[in-house]
């Protein structure tokens, strides 16, 4: 796709400041906001992706917001409940690194997390998943129908890539501080988050809040197609900035003429 480095860091430049300029377009317009999710395995590049996609965006109507382990007070709230509180406002963009998809993913692959969410235990049955899999499509549907516009992104990295960016942060002084012991111990439940991964784009993906499967073995491309997928999003929705009627064009002119006559 792309020749050299230099090629590619003009193209991503290219994507990054049309997405600002959207970005901008998308605030004033006012009507619909943007929820990135992005969903991977340990290493997968979703730091690195946020960090050069949205390089140019205005942080003041851009929030990331990182799931990790759940503190008690959202343990004591429904599984949602956490996610819903970053929902981004209108005219503004919301990413979520990872979400409320690792409720159907690391609880499920590690049920002792189930556990401690203190569910009635007759709720917790064969069925909690494909429960949980309409929750979500049935909230996401809501969001949509609210103005919310929801992009969703599966970074697909392989295990053998994963494992080099492992030893990398072990090899390498200036990446030690990126390695994890648990995020070794993750990688002997690979197969069961792969089928997790599997069954829940299965089941999640809806025209309204479509999932993007993305090999992310090489984060140039990962970044290209990302970008790519974003700004085609809000190209489609076209937007618009505010028209100003004749009433308020007088005021404006009005404005002008008392600034003009103005003396510093």
């Amino acid at each position: 796709m792309f020749d050299s480095k230099e090629q590619y860091s003009k193209a991503l430049a290219a994507h990054v400041a049309e997405l600002s300029s959207l970005q901008n377009l998308l605030y004033a317009d006012g009507h619909y906001s943007l929820l990135v999710i992005f969903q991977a395995m340990d290493a997968a590049g979703k730091d690195s992706l946020i960090k050069h996609v949205m390089s140019g965006v205005n942080p003041q109507a851009c929030e990331v917001a990182s799931f990790k382990q759940p503190s008690s007070e959202e343990l004591n709230h429904d599984f949602m409940w956490r996610a819903a509180r970053r929902l981004p406002a209108r005219g503004n963009i919301g990413i979520f690194n990872r979400s409320y998809y690792e409720e159907v993913l690391v609880v499920r692959v590690h049920r002792d997390f189930l556990v401690k969410q203190h569910l009635p235990p007759q709720l917790v049955t064969r069925k909690i998943w494909k429960e949980r899999f309409e929750d979500i499509r049935n909230f996401e549907q809501y969001l949509s129908r609210n103005g919310t516009v929801i992009r969703k992104f599966f970074l697909h990295v392989s295990k053998e890539e994963q494992k080099r960016r492992f030893l990398a942060r072990l090899n390498e002084p200036e990446k030690n501080w990126k390695f994890s012991e648990a995020d070794v111990r993750e990688r002997e439940s690979w197969d069961d988050y792969m089928n997790a991964y599997e069954d829940m784009i299965r089941h999640t993906a809806t025209p309204e809040a479509p999932w993007y499967i993305v090999p992310a073995d090489h984060k140039w491309f990962t970044h290209i197609v990302v970008s790519s997928a974003i700004i085609q999003t809000l190209k489609g929705l076209d937007l618009q900035f505010p028209k100003v009627d004749k009433e308020r064009l007088k005021q404006l002119e009005a404005a002008r003429k008392a600034l003009m006559r103005d003396k510093d």
